[in-house]
This record gives structure tokens, C-alpha cells and sequence, in this order.
């Protein structure tokens, strides 16, 4: 089976901020050690930032990429954000690549 996740935010959860970037850290260094058969994580909105130069998560990613797990970050987000050019892991994807992973997957929004 198929697993996608979407990064939505630089944080998890709703709440206090500082919080929510410290609970996704931690996702995404702990999803890197799990053993589960993850696929591929698209990142939308203020989430690309997490993929960007600069990234305080930067290595958790890569090393999601790094055993396997496709790395996506929404082309027209980059492009809102200015950040074309400070993509760092993965690669930029359209929206219908995106529709796909969600309506042809187990998916799960974050």
C-alpha cells in the first residue's frame, strides 16, 4: 500500500507556534526512524519552508529522502514564498501530481 503525507505549516498542530515547530521536528526526525513503509511527503503552503535552505529540519528531511521516501514541495508555493531557488531536498511538484498522491493513496494531512 502506498503511504503520502502533506506537510501543510512549519508547525504541527494549531496553538502556540514555538510549540508546533518543535513537535514537527520532532516528527520528522522520529518518521525517519520508523519502520513503517512511507512513500512520499508533499509539502504545501508555509510547509516548504521546511525544505528550503535555511530549514532547521533541513537534515531530518533529507535523511527521509535518504532511505527512499520521494520529497515534494508545491512548485506555485515556492514561487509565492520566493523560494524557487532555496529548494534543498526533493523536488518542486504541480498540483496534479499532488491531487493524484491524495485521491490514489492512504493519505494524511498535517
Amino acid at each position: 500500500m502506498f503511504k503520502c503525507i502533506l506537510i501543510q505549516s512549519e508547525g504541527l498542530g494549531r496553538g502556540d507556534d514555538t510549540l508546533g515547530k518543535l513537535l514537527m521536528a520532532s516528527f520528522l526526525r522520529l518518521l525517519a526512524e520508523t519502520e513503517e513503509g512511507l512513500d512520499r511527503i508533499i509539502f504545501w503552503n508555509s510547509g516548504v519552508k521546511l525544505v528550503c535552505e535555511g530549514s532547521p529540519v533541513l537534515e531530518h528531511v533529507k535523511k527521509l529522502e535518504g532511505i527512499g521516501i520521494e520529497v515534494l514541495a508545491c512548485t506555485t508555493c515556492l514561487e509565492y514564498f520566493e523560494l524557487t531557488d532555496k529548494l534543498a531536498v526533493g523536488k518542486p511538484t504541480s498540483m496534479v501530481k499532488s491531487i493524484a498522491s491524495m485521491l490514489g493513496e492512504d493519505f494524511i494531512a498535517l
